[in-house]
């Protein structure tokens, strides 16, 4: 079994499809999205965040997550090597009918966010025994 290399993937930044006002770079956390039979289940990678970095707001049905990171504590490093860019994160997620918005609940642990998006109860599985 031959080894794979490892491959450096730079992070992607937010679109400009309005303007921003943000100070620095801001750049789209990654992110993966499983379903469970309860949940839709939400993980993104958000490095150096902490909890009160965090703004996660739901209008009109759009989830919009972003995070200010403050900067000063890398001003004026110098890396010998970097393959990761600092800045703030902003992500928007269109939210269907099937998500009991009231019941969200969001975690951040080891710069990952964690957010569960409560199906609602008419949209669960549900199996149907045969008679």
């Amino acid at each position: 079994m031959a080894a794979k290399e490892i491959e450096k993937v730079e992070k992607r930044p937010v679109e400009k499809t309005e303007e921003m006002t943000w100070a620095g770079n801001t750049y789209q956390p990654d992110v993966d999205i499983w379903e469970t039979p309860e949940a839709l289940m939400l993980a993104a990678d958000v490095p150096g965040v902490r909890k009160d970095d965090l703004e996660i707001d739901l209008r009109d049905g759009v989830l919009t997550v972003s995070a200010s990171l403050s900067l000063k504590d890398y001003e004026g490093l110098r890396p010998l090597y970097s393959e990761y860019n600092v800045g703030n994160f902003h992500r928007r997620f269109t939210l269907g009918e099937t998500i009991d918005q009231e019941k969200i609940s969001a975690t951040v642990d080891n710069g990952v966010l964690t957010l569960t998006l409560p199906k609602r109860e008419k949209a669960m599985t549900r199996r149907i025994a045969i008679a």
